[in-house]
């Protein structure tokens, strides 16, 4: 195990929240434009808390969708000022919690604040572990020519290239065509 549960599963839903966006979504779209599309994602990814489920939430959250992505890309050092960064702005504080069916793990800031929020200040704190274990290389960019996914690459030893399998076949059938 890389990283600690909670760590692995806020990883991959910070991924999934970054892969909304045309280009890297499954169907090319804006797939975080209506707010049943955030509730769905929210839903699917057991994301726990306040839910407004309003414009003004999901504004927010394609806004912090946007701080994801960039997060993705930067390296170890500069990833540290930015995740700081938000720690200072959300005054996030650290604190051990138990709920819906869960063990416990870390939570830094209130389950009542804006839902933005909360996915920054988790993304954030998930990132702290990524970048004490100098494990950066695990937030990685799909290698497929015309996708610009983001994905955590959980594999023993860090190989894996593409986003999703779709990816990885799609590419896989454009090397055999140029061959043959």
């Amino acid at each position: 195990m890389i990283f600690t549960a909670d760590t692995s599963a806020a990883l991959g839903f910070m991924a999934a929240v970054a892969d909304t966006v045309p280009g890297a979504s499954e169907s090319g779209e804006d797939e975080l434009a209506t707010t049943a599309q955030l509730r769905t994602l929210l839903d699917d990814w057991g994301f726990s808390g306040r839910r407004d489920g309003d414009r003004r939430e999901l504004d927010e959250v394609r806004a912090v969708r946007d701080r994801l992505r960039a997060l993705w890309t930067l390296e170890r050092d500069d990833l540290v000022d930015a995740v700081n960064g938000i720690l200072e702005e959300t005054n996030a504080t650290p604190r051990l919690m138990r709920h819906d069916g869960l063990d416990w793990h870390i939570h830094a800031v209130s389950q009542e604040s804006p839902l933005a929020e909360r996915m920054l200040v988790e993304g954030a704190m998930a990132l702290v572990d990524v970048i004490r274990a100098d494990e950066t290389r695990r937030l990685a960019r799909c290698d497929a020519d015309d996708c610009t996914g983001v994905f955590v690459d959980l594999s023993k030893n860090a190989s894996k290239r593409y986003c999703s399998t779709r990816c990885g076949n799609r590419m896989a059938a454009r090397a055999h065509r140029a061959r043959t």
